[in-house]
């Protein structure tokens, strides 16, 4: 039986990854606050590793929150601290797992409306999100692992039922606020939770691949088409669009951040398109489709 081990497993994508693994005959351990073991005790996190066929990394506080200072600084904690801890484990193993896939984000890339972004040619951005990001990558590259080849995964939005972005952008056409939010412009890369982890299977299924990997759907949408998807979907003929004044003042309520729907994220997937992974959810429509049939 292959072994996975999943640090961060209980939220909305370690639950669909634990689900799926486990229907495929995984054997699945996991590592947080809760689990098989917890973090601070490094010793039993590294008794978790031992032997593993991978090690899949998806701690961190949401970024869906007001960035003061406080949930600033904690995100950064619990995305390089736990990354770092990780490796200590890793290093103290006796049969290390071959990979680790380490999530890291899309957002790493600057707001992009004049091309899409690869491994290769991507320019990185700057702002808080963006130095979270590298600071994530960092920690993972610190780790002294020669022994596990280590993946950053740069993980678009992921969408899927159960939960994640899709309940407020269902919730808003159906109030008839489905419009463009902001210009409607910006980009939307994007990635069916199915197929995220249908990529990192086939990742660690390709030991030749290395360096960070763009995990997103080759089919980027604008803002715009977005939400005339959702409305579809939805069956909501209208919606009326949300200015980018009106987004920052709701964000405030809401306690969350404008960027999240407002930067513009233009992510190709060069990566896994060349290796020959084939998705199974590329295009908006469909994914969206899929996503509430997996809600009713």
């Amino acid at each position: 039986m292959k072994l996975a081990v999943i640090a961060g497993a209980s939220g909305f994508i370690g639950t669909h990854f634990r689900r799926e693994l486990e229907a495929a005959g995984w054997q699945v351990r996991s590592v947080g606050r809760t689990g098989e073991a917890t973090w601070g005790d490094t010793g039993a996190i590294a008794g978790v590793l031992e032997g593993a066929d991978f090690l899949l990394n998806l701690a961190g506080k949401s970024v869906s929150c007001r960035y003061n200072a406080r949930n600033k600084a904690e995100i950064f904690r619990s995305r390089l601290e736990t990354t770092a801890e990780l490796g200590r484990a890793i290093a103290a193993c006796q049969v290390p797992p071959r990979d680790w896939f380490n999530a890291s984000t899309g957002t790493i890339y600057r707001d992009a409306r004049d091309r899409p972004h690869t491994e290769d040619d991507g320019e990185l951005g700057s702002g808080f999100s963006v130095d979270v990001a590298r600071g994530w990558e960092g920690a993972l590259a610190a780790a002294a692992t020669p022994a596990t080849r280590k993946i950053p995964l740069r993980i678009t939005i992921v969408m899927g039922p159960g939960g994640g972005v899709m309940r407020p952008f269902v919730n808003l056409a159906r109030l008839g606020l489905g419009g463009a939010m902001g210009g409607g412009g910006q980009k939307y890369s994007w990635i069916h939770v199915d197929d995220l982890i249908r990529a990192v299977l086939f990742l660690h299924g390709h030991p030749e691949l290395h360096g960070p990997v763009n995990i997103a759907s080759p089919r980027v949408v604008d803002n715009r088409e977005l939400m005339a998807a959702v409305r579809r979907t939805v069956g909501v003929p209208f919606g009326l669009p949300t200015p980018a004044w009106l987004l920052k003042m709701g964000a405030v309520v809401i306690r969350t951040e404008p960027e999240l729907v407002l930067k513009s994220r233009w992510v190709r997937p060069a990566k896994l398109q060349d290796a020959g992974f084939i998705w199974q959810h590329p295009d908006m429509d469909g994914a969206l489709a899929d996503i509430m049939a997996g809600d009713r």
